[in-house]
């Protein structure tokens, strides 16, 4: 066993650092295709991400931008946030912030590429919608075995496995915040149940209740997380200046703080920064499909935004707690390198409100990623039953995953998901194309001053753009000339 877990940890070390080499190139590509979109219309991002959702035959409002946003970010948003930003500190160094600030930067173009594919290889599930990259890559590149590939690599690695390391951090840090054992404890099934029967009944409400948890969830915990930053900032705003020059200064190999080279402080701060914000990843895309948007950029605008959200702004946070403590470099440290810098800055009660963030990010990220998992269930069967099973299995994960430890399978769901990201990108590669076709019709209704909406006749010569027939009801003009008398 333990030669299969030194075998399996070799190939995501690997893996790790060639996606990363395929990652970076492509999202640069994509910045300069699309005109820097990511910086060029973040006014725009803010614009989108408050507007309304349309309502369906039956009279329902849909899923909106925001809510749609709100799905991706409970995935992204999850322990990472908080044990890999440190982890990335303590062996990087502070310069890995740098990289990981960078890293954001250049993901929102390809964080706008996939999620605009999503939205326009979209299909109509009912009164809702549901995509992803096995729907574009089936519908604009005409290859199902890919694309049936795919489907089952996310809901395996994200609604079961991920789920799994999910459930076990919020054991962890109960255990450790109440002052017990956690894996195999009987405290540890007290909480496993807890976490299952919760999810469980999410779970059964489908993706209405899932982003009405998740709208709710995560700007809550988002907002106390920032508090708790700013609290930290202003106990120590002379050292301010000082810890951002640090930042640059060991990014850029002027001076290594951790004895870290140049390339081991970039690497660390690239690989968290995009495993955390998972621009490229393949997996934002299936929540990005669910919102009645009246054009397919507008919700790739809207992740854009949602990888300043997840890296520059709650990623920052925990960067600059850990920072600001003072921190010992060369020893990796994961959530216990913050929970200290927590307690020296603000006192014990620091410790328990990390323990709740990290509650509430992960089990966001349980449904985000529970989420993600039935929506490529659903690409692969269309039998209830088959659905039925899969909430039973992820359920019985996160039950599992709070009562068990099970690092050999972390380590192979990290290689499943780099090969999850290789697939996407090279179809994002291949659809570029379309996505800058997409890009220029937005813009071009925007600078007539129009409300830009789209049907599949404006695009008639591509295959596959079944959702756009014009019968949802905000691509009608009609429902913006309401909306516009309603605000004014």
């Amino acid at each position: 066993m333990e030669a299969f877990t030194s075998f399996i940890t070799s190939v995501d070390g690997f893996l790790g650092y060639v996606l990363v080499a395929v990652l970076v190139p492509v999202g640069l590509y994509l910045t300069v295709r699309t005109g820097v979109v990511q910086l060029r219309l973040l006014p725009e991002m803010f614009r989108l991400i408050r507007e309304p959702a349309g309502h369906d035959a039956d009279g329902k409002k849909q899923i909106s931008p925001f809510r749609a946003f709100c799905i991706s970010a409970a995935s992204r948003v999850g322990t990472a946030n908080i044990t890999g930003v440190a982890l990335a500190i303590s062996v990087g160094g502070p310069g890995a912030v740098f990289w990981m600030w960078v890293t954001a930067v250049v993901g929102g173009a390809t964080a706008f590429a996939e999620s605009a594919l999503g939205q326009l290889y979209k299909v109509k599930d009912g009164a809702a919608f549901r995509g992803g990259p096995a729907y574009y890559i089936t519908k604009g590149l005409n290859a199902p075995a890919v694309g049936a590939l795919f489907a089952v690599i996310v809901a395996v690695v994200y609604g079961i496995v991920f789920n799994t390391v999910q459930s076990n951090s919020i054991t962890d840090s109960l255990a450790a915040s109440f002052g017990t054992e956690a894996s195999g404890s009987g405290f540890s099934i007290i909480v496993g149940l807890v976490l299952a029967v919760a999810a469980g009944i999410v779970f059964v409400g489908g993706v209405q209740r899932i982003s009405a948890i998740a709208s709710v969830i995560v700007p809550v915990m988002a907002v106390l997380y920032l508090i708790l930053g700013i609290i930290v900032v202003i106990l120590n705003i002379g050292a301010i200046p000082a810890m951002l020059g640090t930042i640059v200064t060991d990014a850029l190999g002027f001076q290594s703080i951790a004895g870290a080279a140049l390339g081991t402080i970039m690497m660390e701060g690239i690989r968290r920064g995009l495993f955390s914000n998972e621009a490229g990843i393949g997996s934002v895309p299936n929540a990005a499909a669910t919102s009645s948007a009246s054009h397919p950029a507008k919700q790739g605008l809207v992740q854009s935004l949602g990888v300043y959200f997840d890296t520059l702004l709650v990623c920052s946070i925990t960067g600059f707690i850990v920072l600001l403590s003072n921190p010992e470099y060369g020893t990796p440290q994961g959530s216990q390198l913050t929970q200290t810098a927590l307690a020296a800055q603000v006192g014990e009660w620091g410790v328990h409100f990390l323990t709740s963030a990290i509650f509430f990010f992960a089990f966001s990220s349980i449904l985000g990623n529970y989420y993600y998992g039935e929506t490529n269930i659903e690409y692969l069967t269309r039998k209830k039953g088959a659905l039925t099973v899969y909430r039973l299995i992820v359920v019985a994960a996160v039950f599992g995953g709070a009562v068990v430890a099970l690092d050999a399978v972390w380590t192979a769901a990290n290689i499943a998901m780099a090969i999850m990201a290789f697939i996407n990108l090279i179809a994002v590669l291949l659809l570029s194309p379309v996505v800058l076709r997409v890009l220029r019709d937005y813009m071009d209704q925007r600078r007539a001053g129009q409300e830009p909406l789209f049907h599949r006749d404006r695009m008639a010569d591509l295959q596959g753009i079944d959702a756009w027939d014009g019968t949802d009801e905000v691509t009608q003009p009609e429902f913006w000339e309401k909306h516009r008398n309603r605000r004014s």
